[in-house]
This record gives structure tokens, C-alpha cells and sequence, in this order.
């Protein structure tokens, strides 16, 4: 495929990719990308929806559910591969309410969001480069995706 022709994804991660050269920040990415949309997923599902007997994880239902379009749409394979994740993210993070209650998973999700930033911003330091979303936020959808595609490629998998 050409510049001209390449799918949507392709260009994306390609743009994305540009400001992730560094396998150091790389591997930051790695670790700190997913943990941060784990931390959404936990801190939306820490809102209450009051007068309904949903009392936790509707809001991050509702979010997962809408990223999930979004990747489906950028990639089928991405689509299931994201679906996947969310759905163990919410396991994860119901599992958590439960052993920890509703409280303590919010400051969890606090505590791991900020220090994942704070790698996030230190691999970009290291990589000289500022960081993606910060020329459009659509990149913070993106670097899911681009994670998930770096594991499907290790794989052999076409995404």
C-alpha cells in the first residue's frame, strides 16, 4: 500500500509511532498506557448513577462501550482485541470494588493514574518529543491501540 491508500490505522499509528522512537519511552508506553485506561475505566466506574440499582460501572460501561466503536471501526481485529481488554478491565475493576470497596478503588485508580502520567512524561523527556495527544486528543485512543497492535504484530496477527 501506498502513502495514499493506507487505511486509516495505518495512519494513525504511523503519525503516532513518529513521536514514539525511543525504546526506552517505548517501553514506558507499554506499561504506563494501559494502566491509564485501566485508571479511566476504574475512576469513571467509581461515579455513582443515583436513582437506578446500577450504583457502580454504568458510566464506564457507557465509555468502554463508545471507545469500542470507535476501535471496531478503525480496525475490526483492534475491535476485539480492545473488547477483550475491556472486558477484563471491568473483571478487574469490579473484582476490586468488592475486595476493597468503592473508596479505596477510587484512590487506587487516583494513585496508578498519576504516577503512569507521571512515566508517560518522562518517556516523552526522554524521547525529546511531546507527546501525541497533545496535538489531537484522538491519540489518547490511539495509544491502546497502538500497544495492542505492537502485541499483535509479536504474535504474527494482522490487525
Amino acid at each position: 500500500m501506498n502513502a495514499t491508500t493506507k487505511r486509516p490505522v495505518d495512519r494513525w499509528f504511523a503519525s503516532y509511532s513518529g513521536d514514539h522512537q525511543n525504546d526506552t519511552n517505548q517501553l514506558i508506553h507499554i506499561f504506563a498506557v494501559p494502566a491509564i485506561l485501566w485508571t479511566v475505566v476504574a475512576l469513571l466506574w467509581c461515579i455513582p448513577v443515583f436513582g437506578t440499582w446500577v450504583k457502580s460501572g454504568a458510566w464506564a460501561a457507557m465509555a468502554m462501550f463508545g471507545a469500542w466503536l470507535f476501535y471496531f471501526k478503525l480496525s475490526p481485529q483492534l475491535g476485539f482485541g480492545m473488547l477483550a481488554i475491556f472486558v477484563s478491565m471491568a473483571w478487574l475493576t469490579r473484582w476490586l470494588e468488592a475486595a476493597l470497596g468503592l473508596q479505596n478503588l477510587f484512590w487506587l485508580a487516583l494513585a496508578v493514574f498519576v504516577i503512569a502520567w507521571v512515566a508517560q512524561f518522562i518517556g516523552h523527556k526522554i524521547e525529546g518529543k511531546k507527546p501525541s495527544f497533545l496535538t489531537d486528543l484522538t491519540y489518547l485512543l490511539i495509544g491502546p491501540a497502538w500497544v495492542l497492535s505492537k502485541l499483535y504484530r509479536k504474535l504474527g496477527w494482522r490487525y
